[in-house]
């Protein structure tokens, strides 16, 4: 559901109470003693020896063919690593084959999968398809948690503050949860698994929605299931892997900023912009002073024509919520002779901060002859059926592939003021097109994200202006082409909280 006009109030009534049943206060108290699971009882480290097959490997992987290939490469070099160590090669699988559910990604669904599989092995290791493993570094590592124990390890990352992405979580003291960076590898136990497994056949714990999936897993793990809070180990990495920090790291991150040789050009990207009256002068502004200079195609879209700007007025009344009426109607406007005939289309808000030079390079591993619908992925109902969808937020990338046959397909709203980006997410997975997740987009604002996820990151864009100066975040985060944000400071707002 997008936020251009006015400020929605939706998310605040589809969001469930899920996630903030956990018994908080406890498990905030809760102190998760690990050091007897390493040592043993006359303190000398446990020597349970682990084989390279006893580690399963899945990688989160996506079906779209750029991340395809990104994820077999990946599996190939952990093989040739193993091949080197045993005559007895590890299973390496991808994370978007072992499952036509839909939700596999959100990995609790696949949880019974992997316990019935390889429930005799000892660890399962999650990373994404741009993590790199040293395999020998890994062995050394795991070798110092027994595996015969509940063990739930990665890199940790935590909230400085409370967020909206998060629900405002630990409000009290948000440093005291810590959730795993993806991108640095994480690992469950098999004896952790097999338990989780059990309890997933009495109790089904789905939210409606799956927002942050990392901090989502943890508090699957670490609470619900009351299970071990994540062990952070230092090894595992999200340095580059040539960095000098990387010396002793068994996991690293190969790329901040996917690049396949030529950038995008202008004059291929045309920029939708959804405005309203009320924030002519208030948003529209802020996109003129940023971003728009980059821009070689942006129409503003709105519910009253207004030649200063210029905005288009689609014959599409403003909404009090969702905008799905206003989406379909700039899709079609896309694919007729109203506009130039360009292969890649951005819708985004008002309020909507983005690196034009940014997406340009991350768009040249992408063929728009293919459907591709890219953005960052949010998840509706996937526990049980659901679909995938982009937020609007952060931006969604629609190849004119895409746009044609979802207007080929007759899937269109079914009310003027539907959540526009949902609707789309159910169009497209009615049409077989799978959402392609990039974290380079962002729903929310720098300081709802965790200052160590984004350290990694040469991001795209950022979402609302609420309690920030907008020009001052966009030239902060987004202005610099390529650069990565490792040194950059995310400031604390004024204010308490955001509705969401």
């Amino acid at each position: 559901v997008t936020d251009s006009c006015p400020p929605l109030a939706v998310r605040a009534q589809l969001i469930p109470l899920l996630l903030l049943s956990f018994n908080i206060t406890s498990v905030a108290a809760k102190e998760y003693d690990t050091s007897s699971q390493i040592l043993s009882n006359d303190n000398e480290p446990q020597k349970t020896s682990i084989e390279i097959d006893e580690i399963v490997f899945v990688i989160q992987s996506q079906k779209q063919s750029f991340h395809a290939t990104q994820a077999n490469n990946l599996k190939q070099d952990i093989l040739l690593q193993a091949e080197a160590l045993s005559q007895y090669p590890p299973t390496v699988l991808f994370i978007h084959e072992l499952s036509k559910h839909e939700g596999a990604w959100t990995v609790v669904p696949i949880i019974p999968h992997l316990s019935t599989t390889y429930g005799k092995k000892s660890w399962i290791f999650f990373c994404e398809e741009q993590t790199r493993i040293q395999v020998p570094k890994l062995l050394e590592v795991i070798h110092r948690y027994d595996k015969t124990k509940e063990w739930f390890l990665g890199k940790a990352l935590y909230d400085e503050q409370s967020t909206i992405i998060h629900h405002y979580a630990f409000a009290e003291d948000p440093v005291v949860f810590k959730y795993p960076d993806f991108a640095a590898g994480w690992a469950l136990s098999i004896p952790l698994v097999n338990r989780l497994a059990k309890q997933l056949k009495i109790e089904k714990p789905f939210a409606d929605f799956t927002i942050d999936l990392k901090h989502e897993i943890a508090l699957f793990i670490s609470e619900k299931s009351n299970g071990p809070q994540l062990t952070s180990v230092k090894e595992f990495c999200t340095e580059g892997k040539t960095s000098p920090e990387a010396t002793n790291c068994a996991t690293t991150f190969h790329t901040y900023l996917p690049f396949c040789g030529k950038a995008v050009e202008k004059r291929n990207l045309f920029f939708a912009v959804k405005t309203c009256k009320k924030f002519h002068q208030e948003r529209i502004p802020i996109v003129k002073k940023t971003w728009e200079k980059q821009a070689a195609l942006i129409e503003y879209y709105s519910d009253y024509a207004d030649s200063s700007i210029p905005t288009q007025y689609l014959g599409i009344p403003n909404t009090e919520r969702g905008h799905c009426g206003k989406t379909f109607a700039i899709l079609e406007r896309f694919v007729s002779p109203a506009v130039p005939e360009v292969p890649w289309l951005m819708i985004v808000d008002d309020d909507t901060l983005i690196s034009i030079p940014r997406l340009q390079r991350l768009l040249s591993c992408y063929n728009p002859n293919e459907p591709v619908f890219l953005g960052e992925r949010y998840g509706y109902g996937l526990g049980t059926g659901g679909y995938s969808y982009i937020t609007g937020g952060g931006g969604i990338i629609f190849s004119r592939e895409a746009v044609k046959q979802l207007l080929a397909s007759g899937c269109s709203c079914y009310s003027q003021d539907a959540p526009d980006d949902m609707v789309l997410g159910m169009c497209f997975n009615s049409l077989g097109i799978p959402v392609t997740h990039s974290p380079l987009f962002h729903q929310a604002r720098p300081m709802d994200y965790s200052k160590d996820y984004l350290a990694h990151q040469v991001p795209i864009s950022f979402h609302k202006h609420w309690n920030i100066d907008p020009v001052e975040v966009y030239l902060t985060w987004l202005a610099k082409e390529d650069d990565p944000v490792s040194d950059q400071i995310i400031k604390k707002p004024e204010k308490e909280r955001e509705d969401l």
